[in-house]
């Protein structure tokens, strides 16, 4: 571990040399990179110096406790060895955990797809309620969300919504909740107070950029239209809404929430380039091989990852057994403590392969 240590310091060194050199500055995307990959390395390297450090001060103790006689002195080193192994021990697991490969995508921009499924208006309402939640969550983190489409429901509640989270680390946090979230209630049109169970898909796709996906003009057909339903004076009087087909795959999109048949036209480019990387990253992904996958946020987004029981007021993960009774709290965003379990899981499951 030592060794491996070794070599991403003197990288630090290096990139900490080549940053402030006026030269490198000469070509800011170079600079760029350089600075990024800085970053992402000066966690480790705090945590290493700070390891080191104890290690060196560790053997120092042990020698001195070796050659002195003085018992007061004995005690005072035993106590210090045992606080600075268990400090050791504490820093190889973290240090473990910082030298796993990171996900390229983690500190991208996520699009969010939510749409009600079986349940009827209950599951309208109850996707509804979930967008909210992660409106409120990108809230608290400080993170922006845009509206990209959104395609409501006669009581209230919605069939589609596709909206971008804008923030650092966004995907590394959200890239969890993709899969079939239930819910389990007695709806507001029930008068026999019975419970229901209705559910809402929900897909985190990390934001593509230019470089991560290449579309030909000649590959699309756009199509435009008049907006219908909510949109204020300009509904059915323009043609603002936009039908994007890309012919290779037949993924189509779609988008009228603005008025102006451009800005429309940008997000549905943006959400079509998403879909497309996603696909990549999906076939990708199947040329893994099962013991070298992580089995959490990866599964089939068919799979049911979450339970929402109102009567006992709880929150039930099934990929990892964790129940959380806040879920008002939850449903306000207040989901870190999920989001952090799970993530705690991966990265058990990740360094058990290792191991």
């Amino acid at each position: 571990m030592l060794d491996k240590l070794k070599i991403i310091e003197d990288r630090y060194e290096e990139l900490e040399k080549l940053i402030s050199d006026p030269e490198t500055m000469k070509d800011m995307d170079k600079f760029q990179k350089l600075c990024k990959e800085h970053a992402d390395l000066e966690d480790i390297v705090k945590v290493a110096r700070s390891y080191s450090k104890n290690i060196e001060i560790l053997n120092e103790d042990k020698e001195l406790l070796g050659t002195t006689d003085e018992e007061e002195m004995r005690e005072l080193l035993k106590e210090d060895i045992a606080e600075k192994e268990k400090n050791i021990e504490k820093q190889e697991e973290e240090i473990k955990i910082l030298l796993l490969p990171k996900d390229p995508n983690d500190e991208k921009n996520v699009i969010v797809e939510i749409r009600a499924g079986a349940g009827g208006d209950e599951a309208g309402l109850f996707a509804k309620d979930l967008f909210r939640m992660y409106s409120m969550y990108a809230d608290s983190k400080g993170w922006r969300s845009e509206v990209m489409t959104m395609n409501d429901q006669g009581a209230g509640g919605i069939k589609e919504a596709i909206f971008m989270i804008k923030g650092s680390g966004a995907y590394s946090n959200l890239k969890y909740e993709s899969g079939v979230h239930r819910v389990q209630r007695v709806p507001q049109t029930e008068s026999q107070g019975r419970i229901h169970t209705s559910t809402a898909t929900v897909a985190v796709l990390p934001e593509a950029d230019d470089v991560d996906v290449h579309i030909e003009q000649k590959d699309l057909k756009i199509d435009v239209y008049r907006s219908s339903g909510n949109g204020g004076q300009s509904v059915n009087t323009t043609d603002s809404a936009v039908r994007i087909t890309h012919l290779p795959t037949g993924i189509v999109v779609t988008c009228q929430d603005e008025k102006s048949q451009l800005k429309n036209k940008d997000k549905a480019m943006k959400i079509l380039k998403t879909k497309l990387y996603d696909m990549m990253l999906e076939e990708q992904n199947k040329e893994i091989s099962e013991d070298r996958r992580s089995q959490v946020g990866t599964g089939d987004r068919s799979e049911r990852i979450r339970t929402y029981n109102f009567p006992q007021g709880r929150i039930t993960d099934h990929r990892i057994g964790l129940t959380i009774y806040q879920l008002d709290s939850f449903l306000d965003g207040d989901i870190q403590e999920m989001i952090d379990a799970l993530i705690a899981e991966d990265q058990a499951k990740k360094l058990s392969k290792i191991d």
